[in-house]
């Protein structure tokens, strides 16, 4: 899945000044590289663990899992710990390309909701941290639209002559297709498939763009409402009166990317202390503060601010994660959303 526009809501200039901060104080303990969607880490974290450790941290960011896992295959050396979603963290343990850290044995592990260890081929946490996630619903304006609570609502903005955007993803739009037949978003069944895709096709007239950069057309109000993932609520926090963050009483996808150490990480013993050192509820809890986003440690909740903690698009009740779906490896199936996509995509 392809998170690109979520992970720049920060800046890159802060995230420059706080690693530059970073590497000034670092002593010599070494150094870790970590490999990261953009803007997916609050600099705070990586200053703090920089004054704990000495440990001088270095950030290289990707856009997608599939351009992460393309550059590690290719030989890439030097980092030490990657994030990939579930799917993809599935996909590298398959290819023995994760190192083993029996995280899931710390004895802070136990701070981790169990849900979320949803990464089929690690059970027990012996390889990978569960790391951040978050839902992928619609962001809309305000002033453009009274209310706004589903899928139903969002496309009958469309037939009102109000524009509306998708994403460029062909998992996360036949998502919404499926969501709205009542199969799994990772349903290989091709008549289940196609039956998804002509529900986008039958709307498509419909829809101004597939795009990530949508969220500055809707905040203008050249567009009334997109789909989008829960970090829209960055944007929300800035503007309030104009933007909204919904999740589809439908249902939603949502997303979720581990924290793993590589096996060929050339830092293997800080890129493990770092794990642990994430552990830490209040390191989390950094994180989500400025990210705006979920976390899987439990005990961080009390450390997080109580506007985004009580913030049901960001921590939805129980009742609305069950209604959550969360992508698969569909290996070779996957070229069944390939050949419907592209169906999508050429249609006049």
């Amino acid at each position: 899945m392809t998170h690109t526009s979520i992970r720049r809501a920060a800046t890159a200039v802060a995230a420059l000044a706080a690693l530059t901060a970073a590497t000034a104080s670092a002593g010599a303990e070494g150094e870790l590289n970590l490999y990261n969607w953009g803007d997916y880490i609050n600099p705070a974290v990586l200053t703090r663990f920089t004054e704990e450790t000495g440990i001088r941290v270095n950030l290289d960011t990707y856009g997608s899992n599939e351009e992460m896992l393309a550059k590690i295959q290719a030989g890439a050396t030097g980092y030490d710990i990657v994030f990939p979603s579930v799917h993809m963290h599935d996909i590298m343990y398959q290819l023995g390309l994760l190192a083993k850290t029996d995280i899931g044995s710390d004895p802070a592990f136990e701070n981790i909701d169990p849900q979320f260890l949803r990464a089929k081929t690690d059970p027990n946490a012996e390889y990978c941290l569960p790391y951040s996630w978050g839902t992928v619903g619609i962001v809309y304006n305000k002033q453009k639209v009274d209310t706004l609570e589903s899928w139903a609502d969002f496309f009958a903005l469309a037939e009102q002559d109000q524009k509306i955007i998708l994403l460029d993803d062909l998992r996360e739009t036949i998502g919404i297709g499926h969501i709205m037949n009542g199969t799994s978003v990772n349903s290989t069944d091709p008549d289940e498939i196609k039956a998804a895709a002509d529900f986008i096709l039958e709307r498509k007239g419909n829809v101004t763009a597939f795009t990530y950069d949508s969220v500055p057309l809707v905040q203008a109000g050249d567009v009334a409402a997109a789909h989008w993932y829960v970090g829209a609520n960055i944007f929300v926090k800035q503007a309030p009166d104009i933007l909204a963050y919904v999740i589809p009483e439908e249902g939603a996808t949502m997303y979720q990317e581990n924290m793993c150490v590589l096996k060929s990480a050339p830092n293997m013993e800080n890129a493990n202390r770092f794990l642990r050192f994430y552990l830490q509820p209040e390191i989390a809890a950094l994180n989500v503060a400025q990210q705006l986003n979920g976390t899987a440690n439990r005990a961080a909740m009390e450390f997080i601010p109580q506007d985004i903690a009580t913030n049901e698009t960001i921590y939805p009740p129980q009742d609305v994660m069950d209604k959550l779906q969360i992508f698969e490896d569909l290996g070779r199936d996957l070229q069944l959303y390939n050949r419907e996509w592209v169906r999508i995509k050429t249609a006049q």
